[in-house]
C-alpha cells in the first residue's frame, strides 16, 4: 500500500479489535480506578444511524481510549432500547413479527457501529426486547409493586383509537399522536401507575450533587415544580346548589386574595356538574367536550388563546365577603393542585389577559405598577396595597411577610392551610400494546395480584395479529390461551394483566446491566456494582432532558432503598451533545423586475421569487454569503435534518467515501461538543486531507514503505540513528500537554487543532524521529484509530518490534502484540516546554527602539540582560543622545532607559 486507503486499512482494525476482544472490561480487576462512560442507548430504527448519532458515541469513544492508556479500568458498553411502537406499526401493516423487525434494526445498528470502530465491549451487549433482560424489568416492576409504588387507578389518558394505544402527553401535539398524526382524545381508562410523586423532594434535593448542565437540571427542577403556599376555602354562594358547597385552591400567592376577582376550575372538576346553572349547562357541555379533545401540553401553551365559559355560579372570597364569578378554562389541570384557581388578574399575565377579553374586575394589591395596562407581576419583593378588612390587614407588608400573616389568619378562621404541592404527577405506565415487556400481574376475583419471582419471566405469546382494537382492550387480550390462567397460589382462575409496559422502562436501569449481564441473582452484581456505580459519564441529546433521566433516577432510588444498589444517584456527571442541522441552504431573492434583492429576513416579501443557490455559487464575505462576484446578500440557514427535507446524512456514505476516521474526526471539529453545529461535507473532505498528511508523515506514497525522513532516523537494527532536537521535542511536549487537557475539557475540537499544528510543522522536517512520531500516534489514536494503529504498525515493522516488544512478523501484528489500545498516554516534561531563550522589547523613554534574544537560563539576570540591551545597535543610537537617568528592568518582562 502506498497510498492512504480508509477503504483497505479500517476493516482490517475493526476485525483484529473485535477477534481479539481488545476492549473487553476484566471483571475481576477492581485494584485499578474505574472509568464507566455510558452513551444514551439507541433505539435501532429502521432508517439506521444518522450523523448526528456518532457524535456523542466519538466523544466518549474518545474518552474510553483516553483513560484505558491513562491506566483506568474502562467500562464502555452499548445496547439496545428496542421495545417501541414503531416495529409494532410494521407488524400491522406488513405482518412481521415485531421481533424479527427489531432484530434486524439491531444488526443494521451493530454493523454501522462497529464500522466506526468504537471501542465498545461487545460482551456486554444488552437488549431490552431478550426476555433474559427483561426478566429483571419485570423483577423491578415487582419490587415497586411490593413498596406500594404501582397501583390501579382510571385516570384520563390520550387515547389514539388509530394507534389503539395511550400516548404520553409529549407524544401528543395539537391535538394528534406524534407518530401517524392520528386524532388523540381523553378517555378514563385502567391503568398501572407509579408513585413517582412519592420521590418529590429527594429527586429535586439530590440534584445539587451532581455535575450536570445547571439548564438540565433546572429543567428537572420545573417538571417536579415544588411550590410553597396556602389552601384556601372559597364558600359558595348559598342557593348555588343543594348541599353547602366549597372550592379549595392552591396558591402561592395568599398575599394576593384581595385581588382574586374570579375563580376557574378545571373542566373536568367534579362540582363543575353541580354548581352550573341550567342558563349555562348547553354551554359548558360544549366547551368540556372539546377540551377532552386536547392533551395537557395543549392546553397548557401559554402562547394560546386563553378560552374559558361562566358556570353562573358565584363563590365568596374568605378575606372580603365579595361574590366572584365561578368560570371554567381548559388552562386549568386537574393534576395540578386541587383543579381550581383563584384568579389574580391585577399580578399574573394569564389571569389579566382572561379578565380583559370577559370583562373582569382587575384590582391592584400589590404596588408598583399599572394594573390597568398590564399585570404587574414583578411583585416577589414589593408591598402589598388595598388589602384590608376590620381582622386583618396586609397595607404596606413587604410581600414575604404579607404571606405569613395571612396564612396566620387563614388557619385561625378555618379558611385556609399552609401548603406545599407538585406539578410531578405520578407515572402513567400503562400501554395498549403488544411489542413491551408484560406486566408479572394476574388478576383473580377482579383485583392485581403479582406473580411470585420464580414465574419470570413473563414472556410475550407468539402471535400474528397485532392489531389494535377499537375498544381500547391492549392487543395481547386476543390471547386467549395466554391470558386465561391460573392463580399459582390458590389455583383460582385468573386473568393475565394484557397492558404492557411503556419504553421506558427498560431503558430505566440499563446502565445497571452492563455491568453484569449474565448474573442470574438479580439485576446486578452487588460487587460489581459497588465498584462500577455511580456512572462517571452520561453523554445523550439534551431532548432527554428530563423523563428518562427523571425515571431512571426514580427507579435508582427505590432501588437503594430496598439494598439492590451502593450509590443514590445513577450519573455523576451529565454532558448534552449539540444538535447536528443539515447543511447550509442558501437562497437568494429577486423582485418583479428580476433583479436580486440583499435578503434581510425581517422584510422579506412574499412577492419575492426565492432562488435556491448552490455552495459554489455563493462565497462568506465576513459573517455573511453573498452571491459570487457580487454584494447581493443571501440567506443562509441550516435546518434541522429530516428525511421531508431531504437533508439527511447517512455515515455510511461518509465512511464509504472518506473512511470512519474522517467522519469521527469530522464531528468532533466541528465545535465544541455541547453546541448546535451545521454540517458540512467540505469540512469532512478538510479532515480527510489532514488524514492524508498524516499519512504522508510517516509513508511513502510513491515507492510505499516508510519515507526516507522517518527512515533515516532508524539504523538496520531498528536502533535511534538520530536524537530529536530541543525543537522537535518542545513541539512534541506541547502538543501532548494541549492535547492531554484538551481532552480532560472535552475540548475536542481544539485538541485536533494542536494535532493539526504539530503535523504541518513536523511535515518540515528533513528527518522525523521515530521517538517523536510514536507519543504523536498515540495521541492521535483516540481521534483516528484506526490510521493510528496502521502507522504504529508500521513503525513496529521498521524498529522489528510490536507493541508488546515481540519481534514483528512480516505479515502484521500477531494476535496477542500488534495493538497501541493498551500503549501508556504519553507525558509531557515540563522542562522541554521551556523556550531556549527569550525575547525582550527594549524600550527608551517608552518607545520600542529594539529586541534583543537572551539565553533562557540568563533571562532574569539583571546585569547580562542589561548590557545586552545597550548594545544593540537601535537601542544604543538613542541612548547616545542623552544621559540615561534610570534603568528599569522587570525580569522575563520589562526593559525601559529613560533618558535625558
Amino acid at each position: 500500500m502506498s497510498e492512504y486507503k480508509p477503504a483497505d486499512i479500517e476493516p482490517k482494525w475493526q476485525e483484529y479489535w473485535l477477534n481479539n476482544k481488545t476492549f473487553r472490561t476484566d471483571h475481576n480487576d477492581r485494584e485499578r480506578p474505574k472509568f464507566y462512560v455510558l452513551d444514551m442507548f439507541p433505539y435501532p430504527s429502521s432508517a439506521g444511524l444518522h450523523v448526528g448519532h456518532p457524535e456523542g458515541y466519538t466523544a466518549t469513544d474518545i474518552l474510553a481510549r483516553y483513560k484505558r492508556m491513562n491506566g483506568y479500568n474502562v467500562l464502555h458498553p452499548i445496547g439496545w432500547d428496542a421495545f417501541g411502537l414503531p416495529a409494532e406499526q410494521y407488524a400491522i401493516k406488513t405482518g412481521t413479527h415485531p421481533r424479527d423487525t427489531t432484530n434486524q434494526n439491531i444488526d443494521g445498528f451493530r454493523r454501522q457501529l462497529q464500522a466506526l470502530g468504537f471501542s465498545y465491549d461487545w460482551d456486554r451487549e444488552v437488549n431490552t426486547t431478550d426476555p433474559a433482560y427483561y426478566r429483571w424489568t419485570q423483577w423491578i416492576f415487582l419490587k415497586l409493586y411490593e413498596q406500594g409504588l404501582a397501583y390501579e387507578a382510571s385516570v384520563p389518558v390520550n387515547w389514539c383509537p388509530e394507534l389503539g394505544t395511550v400516548l404520553a402527553n409529549e407524544e401528543v401535539i395539537d391535538g394528534k399522536s406524534e407518530v401517524g398524526g392520528f386524532p388523540v382524545e381523553r378517555k378514563p381508562m385502567r391503568q398501572w401507575m407509579l408513585k413517582i410523586t412519592a420521590y418529590a423532594d429527594r429527586l429535586l434535593d439530590d440534584l445539587n450533587d451532581l455535575d450536570w448542565p445547571e439548564s438540565i437540571k433546572e429543567m428537572q427542577r420545573n417538571w417536579i415544580g415544588k411550590s410553597e403556599g396556602a389552601n384556601v376555602i372559597f364558600p359558595m354562594k348559598a342557593g348555588t346548589s343543594s348541599v353547602e358547597e366549597s372550592i379549595e385552591v392552591f396558591t402561592t400567592r395568599p398575599d394576593t386574595l384581595f385581588g382574586a376577582t374570579y375563580m376557574v376550575l378545571a373542566p373536568e372538576h367534579p362540582l363543575v356538574n353541580r354548581i352550573t346553572t341550567g342558563e349555562q349547562k348547553s354551554a359548558i357541555a360544549s366547551y368540556r367536550n372539546t377540551a377532552a379533545k386536547k392533551s395537557d401540553l395543549d392546553r397548557t401553551d401559554l402562547n394560546k388563546d386563553k378560552t374559558g365559559v361562566f358556570t353562573g355560579a358565584y363563590a365568596i372570597n374568605p378575606v372580603n365577603k365579595e361574590e366572584i364569578p365561578v368560570w371554567i378554562a381548559d388552562y386549568v389541570m386537574m393534576s395540578y393542585g386541587t383543579g381550581a384557581i383563584m384568579a389574580v388578574p391585577g399580578h399574573d399575565e394569564r389571569d389579566w389577559e382572561f379578565a380583559r377579553k370577559y370583562d373582569l374586575p382587575i384590582i391592584e394589591v400589590v404596588k408598583g405598577g399599572d394594573v390597568t395596562k398590564e399585570a404587574y407581576v414583578d411583585s416577589e419583593e414589593g408591598v402589598c396595597v388595598n388589602s384590608a378588612n376590620d381582622e386583618v390587614s396586609l397595607n404596606d407588608l413587604p410581600v414575604p411577610k404579607a404571606k405569613k400573616v395571612i396564612t396566620k389568619w387563614l388557619e385561625e378562621k378555618d379558611c385556609g392551610t399552609h401548603a406545599v404541592t407538585y406539578k410531578l404527577r405520578d407515572w402513567l405506565f400503562s400501554r395498549q400494546r403488544y411489542w413491551g415487556e408484560p406486566f408479572p400481574v394476574i388478576h383473580v376475583d377482579g383485583k392485581p395480584k403479582p406473580l411470585p419471582e420464580d414465574h419470570l419471566p413473563i414472556t410475550l405469546p407468539e402471535m400474528d395479529d397485532f392489531q389494535p382494537t377499537k375498544t381500547g382492550e391492549p392487543p395481547l387480550a386476543k390471547a386467549k390461551d395466554w391470558v386465561n390462567t391460573t392463580d399459582p397460589d390458590t389455583g383460582k382462575p385468573a386473568v393475565r394483566e394484557t397492558n404492557t409496559m411503556p419504553q421506558w422502562a427498560g431503558s430505566c436501569w440499563y446502565y445497571l446491566r452492563y455491568i453484569s449481564p449474565d448474573y442470574e441473582q438479580g439485576p446486578v452484581d452487588p460487587e460489581m456494582e459497588k465498584y462500577w456505580m455511580p456512572v462517571d459519564l452520561y453523554v445523550g441529546g439534551a431532548e432527554h432532558a428530563v423523563l428518562h433521566l427523571l425515571y431512571a433516577r426514580f427507579w435508582h432510588k427505590v432501588l437503594y432503598d430496598i439494598g439492590a444498589v451502593s450509590t443514590k444517584e445513577p450519573f455523576y456527571r451529565l454532558v448534552n451533545q449539540g444538535m447536528i442541522l443539515g447543511e447550509l441552504e442558501f437562497t437568494a431573492f429577486k423582485d418583479a423586475a428580476g433583479e436580486y434583492v440583499t435578503a434581510d429576513r425581517s422584510g422579506l416579501s412574499d412577492e419575492l421569487e426565492r432562488i435556491k443557490l448552490l455552495e459554489k455559487d455563493v462565497e462568506k464575505r465576513g459573517d455573511r454569503f453573498v452571491i459570487k462576484g457580487t454584494d447581493t446578500v443571501v440567506d443562509a440557514r441550516s435546518f434541522k435534518m429530516s428525511k421531508s427535507r431531504g437533508n439527511v446524512i447517512n455515515p455510511d456514505d461518509v465512511v464509504a467515501q472518506y473512511g470512519a476516521d474522517a467522519l469521527r474526526l469530522y464531528e468532533m471539529f466541528m465545535g465544541p461538543l455541547e453546541q448546535v453545529k451545521p454540517w458540512s461535507m467540505q469540512g469532512v473532505e478538510g479532515v480527510y486531507r489532514f488524514l492524508k498528511r498524516v499519512w504522508r508523515l510517516i509513508m511513502d506514497e510513491e515507492f510505499g514503505g516508510v519515507n526516507e525522513a522517518v527512515a533515516h532516523s532508524v539504523n538496520d537494527d531498528g536502533s535511534p540513528a538520530v536524537q530529536p532536537d530541543r525543537a522537535q521535542l518542545k513541539l512534541l511536549h506541547e502538543t501532548i500537554k494541549k492535547v492531554t487537557a484538551d481532552i480532560e475539557g472535552h475540548r475536542f475540537n481544539t485538541a485536533i487543532s494542536a494535532l493539526m499544528i504539530f503535523t504541518n510543522e513536523a511535515m518540515k522536517w528533513e528527518v522525523r524521529p521515530v521517538s517523536v512520531l510514536k507519543p504523536f500516534l498515540l495521541i492521535l489514536s483516540p481521534f483516528a484509530p484506526h490510521l493510528a494503529e496502521e502507522l504504529w504498525a508500521k513503525l513496529g515493522a521498521l524498529s522489528g518490534k510490536q507493541a508488546n516488544g515481540t519481534d514483528f512478523p512480516s505479515n502484521g501484528p500477531t494476535e496477542d502484540g500488534g495493538t497501541l489500545a493498551h500503549e501508556a498516554w504519553p507525558k509531557y516534561e515540563e522542562a522541554l516546554l521551556r523556550a531556549d531563550s527569550k525575547t525582550y522589547a527594549v524600550q527608551v523613554n517608552g518607545k520600542v527602539r529594539g529586541q534583543i534574544e537572551i539565553p533562557a537560563d540568563r533571562s532574569s539576570e539583571k546585569d547580562f540582560v542589561l548590557d545586552a540591551a545597550r548594545n544593540e545597535p537601535g537601542v544604543r543610537r538613542h541612548l547616545e543622545k542623552g544621559n540615561v537617568v534610570k534603568e528599569i528592568f522587570v525580569p522575563n518582562r520589562v526593559i525601559n532607559f529613560v533618558v535625558k
